[in-house]
């Protein structure tokens, strides 16, 4: 067995285990993790960031982008913490991000000698936090706990998994023996009379409807064939835009969706909870739900399906469509149905005006498999009603964890690993300057991505809510903002201010065009709310 220290030998088995970038801050804890990142050479690319926010949003967004591993490491105690709102949003995005933690020597863990970064129970918040996490106790458990780590990440449901290294463990040198990828968790076998009881039900449906969440989004094919079987529109909200392209007739966006609700005899939730659905639409005994999960947790939360089918969506799928091959290849009466209704929905979001020509504009430069970080300000908001997504993983959500001022570093993170592919942040100027430091990263790694920023001088949700909701009480919302031009000149990288949707179009096409960091400041005044296309009543049962 080779002679190596601790970080040698976590660092070589994250190589091994497909790792090729690292998104990290240093400190004194992992300086002997940062040698052995040193010593990997070409094989391992180190992209550090200005605060440990950014690493771990990197990170996510690399992973979202992708669907794939993707790893980052921070110092513990604050460290920890600061990375603690992205791995939170990896946990609820089903993002496949593995944090590497720091720790205190191992003789004073819990002992509260007050040494630096200790906080208390830390693998405990990092468990409450992940999938699994583990502490490394030796130098030689190193490479076992990377290799138990991505048996996890890649199997059964996505969610982030940690790794806590103390300091003393990266230094020490022992003779370690590396080990080889360990097999993934065996798939669920599919249920077959479970699969025929929902097909039979789905041919029975005269109004079936497909739901589809963050669990289809790797079934985009499979469930393009069910929904065309059937001639079931398909509505996604956040986490699933994409699977199916929005311009095919049968896609519905969320007001569509809500539309359909009131009337759907049979409805297929897919990878999804369902969660706006089932807790603000109303149920009611005429409404037949199935549900496919990867996670058997899932199926009973909020209310239990008549059939639950557990396993990875596309085999489910596939042969849930298989089942229906008696059915009419097409269904021109269903697909029309559905075609008219995209025409009524978007004729009632076309009030949402200002937001609609600005996202216009964005997609008429995107290419099909560009893609936009959707942050939470009005424009973002009104995308989830409105904006055109053509590939899975090309609209990137925070979900319901609703992670103000992740989009800058978020979106560094899927421009850094999907190369080429254009990436486009949405943010507003209040959850922009939560990472504006991040510019610094895109400029030192030569991150091309392209931030919008939506000037209103305000949190302008929360002004808005506190306009129309609570009599004009206005506190806490106003912002003195920096120039935003001259601020991102500052940082080295081209500034743009435009005034209207045809000023972004030609900006964004330039930015783009020049294939390097930038930054388009749009200011904008108080925008028609978008709520009303989110914020759905209920529509059927008492429930």
């Amino acid at each position: 067995m080779p002679l190596m220290s601790g970080g040698d030998a976590v660092v070589r088995s994250l190589v091994a285990h497909g790792i090729s970038t690292i998104y990290c801050l240093p400190g004194v804890q992992s300086d002997h993790l940062f040698n052995a990142m040193f010593d990997a050479g070409d094989a391992l690319s180190v992209v550090h960031t200005r605060h440990e926010q950014g690493s771990a949003y990197m990170a996510l967004g690399s992973a979202l982008a992708t669907g794939k591993p993707a790893a980052y490491s921070v110092v513990p105690g604050p460290g920890f913490l600061n990375s603690s709102a992205a791995l939170a949003t990896a946990y609820s995005t089903g993002a496949r991000v593995l944090a590497l933690i720091g720790q205190i020597p191992s003789h004073g863990i819990g002992k509260g000698h007050g040494l630096l970064h200790e906080i208390p129970d830390q693998i405990g918040i990092l468990r409450k936090l992940t999938k699994w996490a583990e502490r490394v106790g030796t130098p030689q458990a190193a490479p076992g706990i990377v290799a138990r780590a991505f048996q996890e990440l890649r199997s059964g449901r996505p969610r982030p998994v940690g790794i806590e290294v103390p300091p003393d463990m990266l230094a020490a040198r022992v003779e370690v023996e590396l080990q080889p990828l360990l097999p993934l968790d065996g798939a669920v076998p599919l249920d077959e009379d479970a699969i025929a009881q929902a097909a039979g039900l789905l041919a029975k449906a005269g109004c079936p409807v497909i739901f589809v969440g963050g669990g289809a989004l790797d079934a985009a094919d499979e469930v393009r064939a069910l929904a065309e079987r059937l001639g079931a529109p398909v509505v996604s909200y956040r986490r699933g835009r994409g699977v199916l392209d929005d311009r095919h007739p049968l896609s519905q966006l969320l007001p569509g969706g809500h539309a359909l609700w009131a009337k759907a005899d049979v409805v297929l939730a897919v990878g999804t909870r369902l969660q706006l659905p089932l807790s603000a639409w109303g149920t009611d005994d005429k409404l037949t739900l199935i549900k496919v999960d990867i996670d058997r947790d899932e199926l009973d939360r909020i209310r239990a399906p008549r059939v639950g089918l557990v396993g990875d969506a596309a085999p489910v799928l596939a042969r849930l469509t298989q089942h229906l091959t008696h059915l009419p290849a097409t269904r021109p009466d269903r697909v029309n149905r559905s075609r008219a209704l995209k025409e009524r929905v978007a004729a009632d979001v076309s009030v949402l005006g200002p937001q609609l020509g600005f996202l216009r504009a964005i997609r008429d430069v995107l290419p099909d498999d560009g893609v936009l970080i959707d942050e939470l300000t009005q424009v973002g908001y009104s995308a989830r009603a409105a904006y055109e997504a053509r590939k899975p993983r090309t609209f990137i959500s925070s979900g319901y964890q609703g992670t103000l001022g992740w989009g800058v570093a978020t979106a560094l993170g899927a421009k850094h690993a999907l190369g080429d592919v254009p990436v486009v942040a949405l943010s507003g100027d209040g959850g922009f300057m939560f990472n504006v430091q991040e510019l610094s990263t895109a400029v030192r790694h030569r991150i091309p991505i392209v931030v919008i920023v939506f000037n209103d001088g305000a949190y302008g949700n929360v002004r808005n809510m506190q306009k129309s909701l609570y009599g004009n009480r206005l506190i806490g919302t106003d912002l003195a903002n920096p120039d935003f031009v001259r601020l991102a000149e500052s940082f080295g990288i081209t500034g743009r201010r435009v005034a209207d949707p045809d000023g972004l179009r030609r900006a964004l096409e330039q930015c783009l065009a020049a294939n390097e960091p930038a930054l388009i400041e749009v200011p904008v005044g108080e925008m028609p709310s978008p709520w009303p296309f989110i914020d759905l009543p209920k529509v059927r049962g008492t429930s």
